[in-house]
Parts: structure tokens; sequence; C-alpha cells
């Protein structure tokens, strides 16, 4: 077979030996945007470029390359040109449009009470979570391909009872109404976050409790404003910080999107001197957003206690509140998400696109945070 599809790559992306990727799209695409992970070695040649001559010991002879382009056409006849030159090569079937699609599944915590799983969308650096207790789940900023909880909520013998948004999402389509519709679960998200907008929902409101399950499992809706005004964060049994873009891995979220860089900076300090820093060290923040697959933690899931957060990220430790605005709004200014004005606009309800529109929207990475001070 001359093609690999998705889950084949990630299957071996996970295992041992790793994976070999040629990646045949232009430089400037590739730099912008391409496959990562510790199992990965990849190489960016264009198409044209290999047409002309295999640049000498690039491309290994001892095993086997996955090309990857835009859609999977390029690549295909990459390969059939590589395959006659002796090397031993498959082609990602769909290219980086089927890896934008992509899912897979890690278990953050398994108990009587709590049974949680991280859904993470590695080519966005997109995270989301489906809480379960007692055949009640709930569900964490989920993706617009909401098949994926479905399938869980069916494979888990559950009912979704809630649906969440930790704010208004602008890099990629939020599966939240959606998902709602398809299960009657309700749809939660800040009100000031969806000012203009035609879909039904539920407001979250400071102190608000959600219990689902017989365990008496409790989220604590606590407003982390910064990265929008609405932002929202959700303590669950005070042992998980489920912080949407407030707090990353990495950094803070950014605090631009609005053009109201130094206004919503100094909001989101408040969040952190106010909010975030009255958490004990060993709350487990997991973050709705990644930037760099490193953030991985050992067990396998993107998060990290707010106490390594604290050791390791500036920021998150607050400081004083002129030298963390200047910081936070000095260092945005960077590419804002593709399209995001568009996508705003969909997850408020004031537009709709069909799947193949949705898709070359949401193409590309994740640009919502603001790196820690090196």
């Amino acid at each position: 077979m001359s093609f690999i599809t998705v889950e084949e790559l990630n299957r071996r992306i996970q295992s041992p030996g790793g994976v070999f990727i040629l990646d045949v799209r232009s430089a400037s695409d590739y730099l912008e945007w391409h496959i990562e992970d510790y199992g990965v070695e990849s190489v960016n040649i264009a198409g044209s470029i290999l047409q002309k001559g295999i640049p000498e010991g690039q491309l290994p002879k001892n095993r086997e390359i996955v090309v990857v382009c835009a859609k999977g056409k390029s690549a295909q006849e990459v390969t059939h040109f590589l395959k006659g030159k002796g090397y031993a090569v498959v082609y990602l079937q769909g290219g980086m449009e089927a890896w934008s699609e992509f899912y897979r599944k890690v278990q953050v915590t398994s108990s009587a009470a709590l049974e949680m799983l991280q859904v993470i969308r590695p080519a966005k650096g997109c995270l989301s979570y489906f809480l379960y207790s007692q055949g009640e789940a709930l569900v964490v900023d989920p993706a617009r391909h909401i098949e994926e909880y479905l399938e869980l909520a069916k494979a888990k013998g559950v009912q979704i009872r809630h649906i969440l948004d930790t704010h208004l999402h602008a890099d990629h389509i939020s599966g939240g109404h959606a998902l709602s519709v398809r299960t009657g679960g309700k749809y939660w998200i800040a009100a000031s976050e969806m000012q203009g907008g035609e879909i039904p929902f539920e407001a979250l409101t400071d102190g608000l409790v959600l219990k689902f399950g017989e365990s008496s499992l409790e989220v604590l809706a606590i407003p982390t404003p910064g990265h929008t005004p609405g932002s929202t964060s959700f303590l669950v049994n005070g042992k998980f910080l489920l912080s949407g873009d407030t707090v990353f891995v990495s950094g803070l979220g950014r605090p631009d999107l609005g053009g109201k860089a130094r206004e919503w900076a100094k909001m989101l300090y408040e969040t952190v001197i106010q909010r975030i820093n009255k958490l004990s060290d060993d709350v487990i923040v997991l973050p709705a957003h990644y930037s760099d697959f490193r953030e991985v933690s050992k067990a396998g899931y993107i998060g990290a206690t707010l106490g390594e957060l604290r050791a390791t990220n500036e920021l998150v430790r607050g400081g004083e509140e002129s030298v963390f605005t200047e910081a936070v709004a000095g260092q945005t200014g960077a590419a804002t998400p593709p399209n995001y004005e568009t996508i705003v606009k969909i997850n408020r309800g004031e537009v709709s696109v069909g799947d193949e529109e949705a898709t070359e929207l949401e193409i590309g990475p994740n640009r919502c945070a603001v790196k820690h001070l090196a």
C-alpha cells in the first residue's frame, strides 16, 4: 500500500521507532505549521526541488519515509517518483488537511469519583476534556468534530449532561452548541462572550456549581478574564484547573485579540493575583491549548501543577503589576489566528458555514499564547 492514514501515522509517531517525514510543501508553509512530536524526524524539500534532483544525504535509504503535503495529491506524486529511485516510501492520505482533523485521547485521572480524558488535536494544539462519573458526562471546550465526544459517550455508556466553553474561541470552531443539540445537554459559556450572538446558552456565573454523577462531583466556575473579558476556568474536585486560554504550561493567554492589549493585560494580572495565586501548588493546570509537544507531561497529557508553573513561568507568579502588564502587552502583536474574526462570528452564531469551508478556516496552528519570559 502506498499510503497511510492519520491514525496509522499517529501510531507510528507513538511507537519506539518513530517516523521520518518528508514534507514537500513550500518552505514558508512548513515553517508556519508542520507535524512535530518526540517521535518525529522531518525534513522539508519542496516537490519541485525533488523533481530536479534529490539533495545528497537528506533522505534515508534504511527506513521508510512518509511524504506529506497539503491535501495528499503532491505527496502521492512524490511517492511514486521516490519509489522509482529505490526509496521505501508512503504518503499521508489527505495530507495536512487530514492531520488537522485528527484527535487522540489520553487519560488524565481515573478514580471511583471521576474519570477524565484529555482530547488532543495535535495539528491545532487544541485540547478539550471529557469528564464522567456514575453514568453522567461533562465536556469542556469541544471542537467542531463532535463525533469524537459522541463516540466516547457511547463507548463509556454515559450521557452528556453539560457542555462548557471556557471562552469564545478564535482559532477554531466550537462544537459546543452542536453537541448540545445532539445530546440535549446544556451549553454553558459566559454571557459577555456571546453578545450579539444567536446561539442559545446558559450563562456561567461566579460560584456556579455543576454536579454530574452520584458522587457529588463539583465543578466550580471561576471567572478569569484577560485572554478575553469573559474567560472562565473550572476547578474540578479542588484538584484540577481547566484553565481555558488563561494559563498555559508555557505561558498565558494573549490579551490583544480584542484590540485592547494593555487593558486586558491588566485584567489578566488581576486574574493571576486574585484568582490563580490563591490556589495551591498541587492543583493540576489543564489548558485549552498547547504550543509545543515538549509540554506533554510524563503522564502523557498536556498539563502541570501550579507549583511547577510558578517555578518555571515568571508570568504565572505575577510580580509587579506594571512589569507584568508591559511584559504581556509587549509580547503581543504576533500573527493573529488565521480567519479569527470569521471564526468568532461562527462561534457566536452570527454566521454559519459548511464542513468544507470550516476545514479551510481552521487550517494552521493556534496562536493564543504569550510565551513566558526567559
